[in-house]
């Protein structure tokens, strides 16, 4: 898949982007919390299951997203870490990545793990709501153990 529009020319340079990916939507459990569901979604190459804030970004099954992993907000690729931990919404008032999504959050690639020959599982954590990343090593080797920004938005 390639990259979104808002990371092109006026986007973050370098390797800002650690994972730009459309998604289809397959299924969204919303039984087990009151105001997190679990949406799983796919696409040829990655599936993923995301807890996400239901009642701050409502999603359907069937709905394509974009979900992009980034290691800075600022457009000019420099890092923000040190500000992030502060949040993320104060880092300047400069227009940043996240003015091109919906819905953001702030978070740690805590653990890795081989899926098969060709395939890796990444697990991150943005404050208790969790990501899980299966697939192909060529689509997922960018990531490593850091601090990331989620980013997603309906397409």
């Amino acid at each position: 898949m390639s990259r979104s529009t808002a990371t092109s020319s006026a986007g973050p340079t370098g390797d800002a982007i650690l994972l730009s990916e459309n998604f289809s939507i397959n299924s969204i459990d919303s039984q087990k919390y009151d105001r997190v569901s679990r949406i799983t979604g796919s696409n040829p190459d990655v599936k993923f299951h995301l807890d996400i804030a239901h009642d701050l970004y409502p999603m359907q099954p069937g709905e394509t997203i974009e979900l992009v992993l980034a290691s800075t907000l600022k457009l000019d690729g420099s890092s923000d870490i040190g500000e992030a931990k502060q949040g993320w919404r104060d880092i300047d008032e400069m227009p940043t990545l996240a003015d091109a999504y919906e819905y953001v959050c702030y978070g740690k690639i805590y653990r890795f793990e081989e899926a098969g020959v060709d395939s890796i599982k990444a697990y991150i954590s943005f404050g208790g709501l969790l990501l899980y990343l299966e697939g192909s090593a060529k689509k997922l080797t960018t990531l490593k153990h850091e601090y990331v920004y989620l980013l997603v938005k309906k397409v």
